[in-house]
C-alpha cells in the first residue's frame, strides 16, 4: 500500500464528544482530510508545540523528546497504519545508529511527539480512502456544528476584554498563563499579541 503524506490543518473543540477535540489532518497533495477525535491533554500538547509556547515545566511529550535526544534516538516519521471501528492506530518510526524501530502509540501521542521533532506524518492509501472527508463534506459537517468551536458568552467577554489591554499587559498575562499552565488562555493571548504586531 502507498503512503500518503498528511499535514496538521486544525484543532477544534468537538461538539459530539464532550471534553474532546478534533484534530484535522489534510492530505498534502490532495483535498481529503482525516478528522481524528483526541483528548484535551493531547490537543493542548500539540497546540503548545505548534504555537511554539514554552511551558513553565516540560509536558510529558517534551520529556519524551528530551529522553530521545539524550539517547540519540530520532523520530523519523509518524505512521497511521490501521483504522478499525473508528479508531486510528499509529506508530513512531525511530532511528538510532542507523537501526530503524517501530513503537506502537496512540495517534494523538504519536503526533504530539512527532511535531516536536518536525517529523512528517503519513497514513496508508486504504485508510485515507476509507476514513477521509473532502472539503465539501467538511463544509457540511461544519454547518451541522460538529467541528465548530463552542463560543460561549464568557468567551466573547474574554476576547472583548483583551482588546482593552496594551501589548505589555497582554505579554504579562501571557507569562502568567504559561506559569499557571493555562495553555488555552495563553493561546488566545498570543493570538491577540500577534494580531497587533
Amino acid at each position: 500500500m502507498q503512503k500518503v503524506r498528511l499535514e496538521i490543518s486544525g484543532i477544534a473543540y468537538s461538539q459530539t464528544q464532550s471534553g474532546s477535540y478534533v484534530l484535522t489532518l489534510s492530505e498534502a497533495a490532495g483535498n481529503r482530510k482525516l478528522p481524528i477525535v483526541i483528548g484535551g491533554f493531547e490537543a493542548q500538547a500539540i497546540a503548545v508545540e505548534l504555537e511554539k509556547m514554552i511551558p513553565n515545566r516540560p509536558l510529558t511529550h517534551d520529556l519524551i523528546k528530551s529522553f530521545c535526544v539524550s539517547y540519540d534516538v530520532v523520530i523519523k516519521e509518524v505512521l497511521i497504519y490501521k483504522f478499525v471501528e473508528g479508531v486510528f492506530y499509529s506508530k513512531l518510526i525511530c532511528e538510532k545508529d542507523g537501526a530503524i524501530s517501530e513503537i506502537d502509540s496512540r495517534t494523538s501521542d504519536a503526533i504530539a511527539v512527532g511535531v516536536r521533532f518536525n517529523s512528517p506524518i503519513f497514513t496508508l492509501s486504504n485508510i485515507i480512502d476509507e476514513a477521509s472527508i473532502t472539503n465539501d463534506q467538511e463544509d457540511a459537517f461544519e454547518s451541522d456544528e460538529i467541528f465548530e468551536e463552542d463560543v460561549t458568552e464568557e468567551d466573547e467577554k474574554e476576547v472583548s476584554s483583551l482588546l482593552s489591554h496594551s501589548i505589555q499587559d497582554l505579554e504579562k498575562q501571557l507569562q502568567a498563563a504559561l506559569e499557571n499552565e493555562n495553555y488555552e488562555l495563553a493561546s488566545k493571548l498570543r493570538d491577540e499579541i500577534n494580531k497587533r504586531s
